[in-house]
């Protein structure tokens, strides 16, 4: 954890107790995703290819317990890709509901930036078969990861994040 995120801890003071011993346990839990939007100087997207679903991906994955998302989106990008990119800010948050394996889960995508052409991508070979510089349209995508990044454009074009819901934006 770093010093940043302990001081949080600290100014918020001791645990709260639980009263009603349990009601922590049968309560919600949802998955907490975060990926990073890299693109190259002709606009094109970083996409993976991982070796565990048939469809492409933005780099980043599964926010740990304990861990904020822009931590997770920095250190699964350094995991993916061998990047370790500062992650930039904020553009879509968006929930996605559980389909076959995969739980509900709140996505965050964060700027990831303009990648220098001297930067190396290293897939890592455990989870990913490799990488595409694709612009959106070209992407072989699910549906909602498409309406997901065309809010992550636009929000970067604005300068104002988005709330989603299965890639719609939610007003």
């Amino acid at each position: 954890m770093d010093t940043v995120t302990t001081s949080f801890f600290a100014e918020e003071g001791p645990p709260e107790a639980e009263f009603n011993p349990g009601i922590a346990r049968r309560m919600a839990h949802k998955t907490v995703a975060a990926g990073a939007l890299i693109r190259d100087s002709s606009d094109r997207i970083l996409f993976v290819v991982p070796n565990y679903k048939p469809y492409l991906d933005l780099p980043g994955g599964i926010v740990e317990t304990g861990e904020p998302p822009s931590a997770g989106c920095r250190r699964e990008v350094l995991e993916e890709l061998g990047l370790d990119r500062p992650v930039g800010r904020l553009l879509v948050v968006d929930w996605t509901p559980g389909r076959g394996p995969w739980s509900d889960q709140v996505q965050f995508v964060f700027d990831g930036g303009v990648l220098d052409p001297a930067e190396v991508v290293r897939p890592a070979a455990d989870e990913l078969t490799g990488f595409r510089w694709l612009p959106l349209e070209a992407a072989t995508i699910r549906a909602s990861l498409r309406r997901r990044l065309s809010l992550a454009l636009t929000a970067l074009a604005t300068g104002e994040p988005i709330h989603a819901e299965m890639g719609h934006r939610y007003q």
